[in-house]
This record gives structure tokens, sequence and C-alpha cells, in this order.
């Protein structure tokens, strides 16, 4: 696996994204609720997309939502909502299992299966893949790439996680590398300390940390000339979405903290940059840079005690 550096500094683009779930399909409520139960369970993905495409147009921002297969099959028209409203429709595999768990063969029908059917609906191909959980793994690109994928954005160059893949030589450095000749990964946003980072791209950790120092550290990401990945759930601005006894306390935490404050913020967010899908990002990339001059080298971005500077002049 090649990898070329992310972007030089000066490439400061934002590009938005929405991984299409419902609240019953998430890694946190999967010991109470298993997959024979999802057909069971309300609905509410629908109306929770439909409040960000809102959001979304009335801030004249597009973005890619990442659909899971299974959603794509029971709501079709939602799929083709997404798409018609000029957004970027990408795979989110179909049943939403961790890659890392599952073998090659069996990555590759649940992959297949989730792309043909968003085509069939759209009528364009599907450039991108996210991986439930962000559990990408080395094995899977090479398949990705059979699959005729440009591009997977599953990585979170991060500390450890329980549930986070890794991709050998992707680290905070990269938020955008060349993996195999015309196949990229576009990581999840971190402020880059070291090879690691702290995540700073969305999801429990955009609910949980107070939002002004949250838009700081976006526009720190953006000053050091590098691009910012944000990524966010329809199920977590639903704060009425069902509450399951028996759920661990920390799935509980991960699932629920600040849903009632997050509509407001993301949409606060969508308002205060302007927002491309992920496949104009890698376009734009791609114009911009003689990759056979750049393989092998380094990335920019600042590293270390850069880093650190960075942030503390971000959250001045």
């Amino acid at each position: 696996m090649t990898s070329t550096p992310a972007v030089r500094p000066g490439f400061s683009r934002t590009a938005l994204s929405i991984d299409v779930e419902d609240w019953f399909h998430t890694a946190n409520v999967a010991s109470v609720i298993g997959r024979q139960g999802w057909d069971a369970c309300e609905l509410r993905v629908e109306r929770n997309t439909m409040r960000m495409l809102e959001i979304l147009d009335e801030n004249d921002a597009r973005g890619t939502f990442f659909v899971l297969g299974w959603v794509a099959e029971k709501c079709p028209q939602l799929v083709r909502a997404i798409a018609a409203a000029g957004h970027e429709v990408a795979s989110h595999g179909y049943g939403h299992e961790l890659v890392y768990s599952l073998e090659p063969s069996a990555f590759r029908a649940d992959v297949l299966r989730s792309k043909q059917h968003l085509e069939d609906l759209t009528g364009k191909r599907v450039r991108g893949y996210r991986a439930p959980s962000f559990s990408i793994t080395d094995w899977a690109i090479p398949i990705l790439q059979e699959l005729c994928f440009d591009y997977d954005s599953s990585l979170v160059p991060t500390v450890a996680h329980d549930r986070y893949g890794r991709l050998s030589g992707i680290d905070a450095g990269k938020p955008v590398a060349l993996l195999r000749d015309g196949f990229y990964e576009v990581c999840i946003s971190c402020i880059p300390i070291g090879t690691h980072g702290i995540p700073w791209g969305g999801g429990c950790y955009f609910r949980l940390i107070p939002y002004s120092m949250w838009i700081q550290g976006v526009r720190a990401i953006l000053r050091s000339g590098m691009p910012y990945v944000f990524y966010f759930h329809p199920w977590e601005i639903d704060a009425h979405q069902p509450r399951l006894p028996g759920l661990k306390a920390s799935y509980a935490f991960r699932q629920r903290v600040n849903l009632h404050r997050s509509e407001g913020r993301f949409a606060a967010l969508v308002g205060a940059f302007k927002w491309d899908p992920i496949c104009d990002l890698i376009d734009a990339w791609s114009a911009a840079h003689d990759t056979s001059q750049l393989r092998g080298t380094t990335s920019e971005l600042p590293s270390g005690a850069a880093s650190a500077s960075l942030i503390a002049n971000g959250f001045r």
C-alpha cells in the first residue's frame, strides 16, 4: 500500500459527511437490539435526514451522504431525495457490521449489495465508502478498489479506540492520501499531536465538547492549510429516540450525550463554513497535485511542538 502526503498548506477546504443510519443500527445499542430486532424498531432515519437536508439547503451547503444499504432498501425515496438535492450518495455498507469482524468474501458481498442498490436508485456511480464505526482495515482497500470505488473515508487517526480500525502508513499528518493508483483515503479530521491526533471530526466528540471550543479547533486546522472533514448521523439530532433499558452506562452516554443540543449545534456549524462533498475534495486535491512528483515525500502538517502551538493559538 503506497501513500502520498496529504495536502500542502493552503488547501483549507471543508467537507461535510452524513452517515445515514438509524438509532438502532449503532454499535452502542447492539448488545440490546440485535440485527434480528431491527424490523421491529421504529424508523426515525427518514424524518431526521430530511431535517438535515433542510438545514443544508438553508445554508447552500452540499455534502456526502454515506447511506447504509439496509436504510436504502427501506427508504428508497430518501436516497432519491438526497441525490435530487445535489448531494453525493456514497456507501456505508449494507448491514452495519464491523469490517474487521468479517471475512473478506463477506465484506465484499456486503459492500457490493449496498453499492449496486444505491446506484440503481440514483443512476450514478457510487465513488465513496465509509466503514461502520470507522472499522477499516488494510485488506479491505484492494476489495474496495476492485469494486470501482475511488476513495474510502473511514480512518480516524487518533489514539486507541475500542472500535476504530487502522491503515498502515496513514497518520494524523496525512488527512488525504493516495493508497493505491486511483484510490484515496480521506481521514476524519483530528488536531495532530505527533503521528496521532485529538478527534475533531464530529459524532459524540462534537456533542460533548463546547461549541465555541470546537469552532476554534476547526479554524486552527484550516489555518494550518489542511482540509477539514466533518461527520454526523441523523440520529444525533433526535433527542426523542427511544431509551433502552439495560444498556451499558458508557454506551448510553455515547448514544445520548447532549442530543437535545445537537441539532442547533449542527445548524450553527453548517452556517459557519462553506461545505462541499468529499468527492469534490478528492477531485480538487487530484487537480492541485502532481502525485507522481509527490509520492514518497512527507506531509507538511505540523506535528509535535508545532501542533501544540497550533492548538494553543487556536484556543486562545
